[in-house]
């Protein structure tokens, strides 16, 4: 597809889209028959995930576009390989996700995406993964090595530092949160008053309410933690335990 459209960055940058030649590609496919401005977004994906997708898309057709931290939720949560094209400044970045072996592919190393403004980006499009994992037996579809990052981080740092600062559908309504016994979070950056949080949450069992009280929080602080350990599968949700029961914020 790269070579129907002009590239517009400089010499020694990956050969990435433009935005706007990306979006005439969109227009393109838009324009078949029987295809509406939300499936051309999200192209041929599994009918579960899209219509888990499809719950977000009403932002993306007033020009907001998808969130990513939605789409690489859903992507986990389904476990199904995709292709997110992200809007990056006035580019375009590939990025596939292979939640099962927690791994990413994209040009572009995470920390230059995040070293922005990671409230700006924006998911363009999304399909099933065209390339395949590290060790699959079709090598020729296997990406490159060097451009293959733990996908762990990435979720971490956009749910900390993301456009989304809500609670994941999956994880809000009445609810207490604990951290799983023995979830490994060395990978992840914190310190201070988050790490002190995640500690708490490792020893006991807490209400939204609650953790927005803790030193260094608020409630969208709060929020945007419980999203990160959710989507590092550390979370454990209890919808019973009497925290949630007392918790009016939902």
């Amino acid at each position: 597809m790269s070579g129907m459209f002009e590239s517009t960055l400089p010499a020694g940058v990956p050969d990435l889209l433009s935005v706007s030649a990306f979006r005439r590609y969109l227009d393109e496919i838009s324009r078949g028959p029987d295809v509406d401005a939300g499936a051309s977004r999200l192209s041929g994906l599994n009918p579960s995930l899209l219509q888990d997708l499809m719950r977000f898309d009403g932002r993306s057709a007033e020009g907001e576009g998808l969130e990513v931290l939605e789409v690489l939720a859903a992507c986990v949560r389904h476990g199904r390989a995709l292709l997110v094209h992200l809007q990056d400044g006035q580019r375009v970045v590939p990025v596939t996700v292979f939640p099962a072996q927690r791994l990413v592919h994209t040009p572009v190393p995470p920390a230059e995406l995040l070293a922005g403004d990671p409230t700006a980006l924006r998911v363009m499009h999304v399909e099933p993964a065209l390339l395949r994992p590290p060790g699959h037996p079709d090598r020729a579809r296997v990406g490159e090595r060097e451009c293959h990052a733990p996908l762990g981080p990435l979720l971490w740092e956009l749910a900390l530092r993301g456009a989304r600062e809500d609670l994941l559908p999956e994880i809000a309504g009445p609810a207490a949160y604990r951290l799983a016994p023995g979830v490994d979070l060395s990978a992840l950056k914190m310190a201070g008053t988050l790490a002190a949080a995640v500690h708490r949450l490792r020893r006991s069992t807490s209400s939204l309410r609650e953790i927005t009280e803790w030193p260094g929080f608020d409630r969208g602080r709060a929020m945007r933690l419980l999203n990160g350990l959710y989507l590092q599968a550390g979370l454990i949700v209890s919808r019973s335990h009497p925290a949630a029961a007392s918790d009016g914020w939902f």
